[in-house]
């Protein structure tokens, strides 16, 4: 018991002595002490260390505390209100708000094979005036024969006033329902203008149904329906035959091909050869032009039926509108777009509405005040308006559509 109390005695009294200067006696004897006697003794270590260390401690922590905020309070800078955020003006009230004019639509380029419908025949022009009808065909057509037939004076289906001065004189009464022709049987419609008057009566209707066309009418000319291009010559098959050519080729490539095709028949090289003459040669000859095998068939089918009389310019000349097309679209090769062209730019009918064709789309979605740099998600073939809306606001363009 002495010993321990000595030892006790001495570790609180010299706590810094090495260990390796207490006598063997004591280090065995410390050595023997329990784990609470150690712990006892660690802790009064502390206790008895810890009021001067942490004091110390305390003020160090308070003295830097007091240093960083005077310095926070020195360096920051004096408080600024912030700007209130504004908000972005829509792109459409934008557009909405601003005076500049719109934009001009995307260009819609034409394609090659309406430029070879509308080239004329080598045969010159038919510059003398005469009458015209909008729902009529009022280009002159040539024959593979070499003669020209124009509407009014060369058809042979009898006018309406021709037919009543052919009836012999009778009473109304007496008159048998044989002897009258009811209109639908190719009773042409009566002449409303001339080749002189053609586009100015159409301009006047057009600006008539809305004023506000009057620039786009005094900008472009139309030069397909004015005098100069009612006399040009137009041979059918020749322009069908080469809208068949353009299909779904550039225009530079069109031309070309049609050039290697007339090659094939020197004897009118560089015209376009009769209808005789193009079903005399084989479908390979036809393709030695550049023809796919399709196009060959095509224009060899169109050909037969020139030659069989099942298509005449008589037909061309006098047909109605629906007929006319209803006609064209059975043969092989033409479709709808291709009957529309060549009965606009070819034939030069006035009441034609291509609503298939992706310029009028464009055009009349223009017209109507709608974004057309924006397609519609699931449009098909309309891409900008059905088909109904567009027929019910042309309607009051017609006949001059």
């Amino acid at each position: 018991m002495s010993l321990r109390r000595s030892a006790r005695n001495t570790s609180t009294k010299t706590p810094d002595t090495p260990e390796a200067s207490i006598p063997n006696d004591i280090s065995q004897s410390k050595a023997k002490v329990g784990p609470k006697a150690a712990t006892g003794i660690k802790k009064r270590k502390t206790r008895a260390s810890n009021p001067s260390t942490t004091a110390a401690a305390a003020d160090d922590i308070m003295e830097a505390s007091l240093r960083g905020a005077m310095d926070m309070t020195e360096s920051k800078p004096d408080f600024v209100i912030p700007e209130l955020p504004t908000t972005p003006i829509p792109k459409r009230r934008k557009a909405a708000n601003a005076t500049t004019p719109l934009a001009p639509p995307p260009f819609t380029p034409t394609p090659s094979s309406v430029g070879l419908i509308a080239i004329p025949s080598s045969g010159g022009k038919d510059e003398k005036p005469r009458p015209t009808e909008p729902h009529l065909t009022n280009a002159t057509l040539a024959t593979p024969g070499g003669s020209r037939v124009v509407a009014y004076s060369s058809s042979p289906i009898k006018a309406a006033a021709s037919l009543e001065d052919s009836v012999p004189s009778a009473s109304p009464s007496k008159r048998k329902a044989k002897d009258v022709v009811p209109p639908d049987m190719g009773v042409q419609k009566l002449p409303t203008s001339t080749t002189e008057t053609l586009l100015q009566d159409a301009c006047a209707h057009l600006l008539n149904a809305d004023p506000k066309l009057k620039g786009l009418v005094e900008k472009h000319h139309c030069k397909t329906f004015s005098p100069e291009g009612l006399s040009e010559v137009v041979d059918p098959f020749t322009s069908l035959s080469s809208g068949i050519i353009g299909q779904q080729v550039s225009g530079q490539a069109a031309a070309s091909i049609r050039a290697k095709f007339t090659a094939l028949f020197p004897d009118t090289h560089p015209s376009f050869p009769s209808p005789a003459q193009v079903i005399e040669k084989d479908l390979p000859t036809l393709r030695t032009a550049g023809l796919s095998q399709r196009k060959a068939e095509y224009i060899s089918g169109l050909a037969e039926k020139f030659v069989s009389g099942e298509f005449t310019a008589q037909m061309l000349i006098s047909a109605p509108d629906d007929e006319l097309i209803e006609k064209l679209v059975a043969v092989r090769g033409l479709g709808r777009w291709s009957v529309e062209m060549f009965a606009c730019f070819g034939l030069k009918r006035m009441d034609v509405f291509s609503t298939g064709d992706l310029g009028v789309q464009r055009g009349m979605a223009t017209y109507m005040g709608r974004d057309v740099s924006k397609l519609k998600a699931k449009g098909g073939k309309w891409k900008y308006m059905t088909e109904k809306e567009m027929l019910d606001i042309a309607a009051k363009f017609s006949p001059y559509r």
